[in-house]
């Protein structure tokens, strides 16, 4: 069987008598470019103000950690010498008792 000749979702010529207004199209496709743009513009300026503040925020918390790491070591010594001292205030009081 043979197939017919062309595509059957061809465009179909419309009818002259739709007449288009191609001034009011133009003026709506235009504003509506214009607002996109200014869209655009808000959202690019917010996104630099956004990556400024997030590079400042970054910047602090690498601050904080560093300021962190060393307050938990100075705790770790602290802890430490404390513990030293408790034994060495035991051993005193075991030497105390023996010598009585």
């Amino acid at each position: 069987m043979l197939r017919p000749k062309g595509s059957k979702n061809k465009v179909k010529p419309t009818t002259t008598s739709t007449q288009l207004d191609f001034t009011s199209l133009i003026a709506e496709k235009s504003s509506t470019k214009e607002a996109l743009v200014a869209d655009i513009a808000f959202l690019e300026e917010n996104l630099t103000t956004l990556k400024a503040d997030l590079k400042a925020k970054k910047a602090e918390l690498k601050k904080l950690a560093i300021e962190l790491a060393k307050l938990e070591e100075q705790k770790a010594e602290a802890d430490a010498k404390a513990a030293e001292e408790a034994k060495k205030a035991e051993l005193e009081s075991v030497l105390q008792k023996l010598m009585a």
